[in-house]
């Protein structure tokens, strides 16, 4: 049983042009980071994603939560936009614990209620099999998990129900394509709940019919999360030995 979010490392981004800098980079309005926590990604200039975080805003700048595996490549990434940007960008040791339960210096996880709160410089909190029950109960997907890097769409995983993109706030990196498929396309394919009856691995290819349909990710306690094409997900489908339902 390990702590949820042990594997996270902090980002502080300072500097007298870092609102701007993180503005024209990131899928939601930093403004909204002045009353609170948000959920955001920075994605490729076709659109697709390559992290998500959490931002929060406090004197010194504004701190970035993202998956420790992650970090690097958006570090990197983050110093190639810099150009000649009084920004500075740099690791901070900080602990981040999620919790089920309200406590003085927690704030809400801004992607659903449900979440919980996020404790900056705490500990304990909720296990990894707790936090994992919770994200496929409101259907929040997970980097290295549900989120691949390179090939995810925004809208098909879900951030607009999340709260993690902001289609009022102008221009960011990748924003045409996702402004595209939020005004002129149906979306065909993306994130769902459902229930899994039997043993499955992690990444298991869905079928129906002998169709492809799409792939099983997280699965815990006989519900999980797969990233479904929704017209062939209309009825019992076969993932290894089990049997998934569409439920969400």
């Amino acid at each position: 049983m390990t702590n949820a979010l042990n594997a996270r490392q902090i980002i502080r981004v300072s500097g007298t042009d870092a609102r701007d800098f993180l503005q024209g980079l990131i899928s939601n309005d930093i403004a909204k980071a002045d009353a609170g926590l948000i959920y955001a990604a920075l994605l490729t200039p076709q659109g697709k994603y390559l992290a998500d975080f959490f931002v929060l805003h406090d004197a010194d700048g504004y701190l970035i939560d993202v998956a420790s595996d992650l970090a690097p490549a958006l570090v990197q990434r983050l110093a190639m936009y810099r150009l000649r940007a009084d920004v500075q960008i740099a690791p901070v040791e900080m602990t981040v614990a999620a919790l089920a339960e309200d406590t003085p210096g927690a704030l809400p996880d801004p992607r659903d209620a449900g979440m919980g709160w996020r404790l900056y410089g705490g500990t304990g909190g909720m296990t990894r099999e707790e936090y994992d029950a919770r994200r496929v109960a409101y259907l929040v997907p997970e980097s290295g998990i549900e989120l691949i890097p390179n090939d995810s769409y925004l809208l098909e995983v879900g951030f607009e129900r999340l709260s993690g993109v902001d289609f009022r706030k102008g221009c960011y990196v990748g924003q045409e394509v996702t402004a595209r498929m939020k005004h002129k396309t149906e979306l065909r394919k993306g994130l769902a709940r459902v229930s899994v009856q039997g043993d499955v691995a992690v990444g298991t290819p869905i079928t129906a019919e002998e169709k492809p349909v799409g792939t099983l990710y997280t699965n815990i306690g006989g519900e999980g999360i797969a990233y479904l094409r929704f017209d062939r997900a209309q009825g019992p489908m076969t993932a290894g030995d089990a049997t998934v339902t569409r439920i969400g």
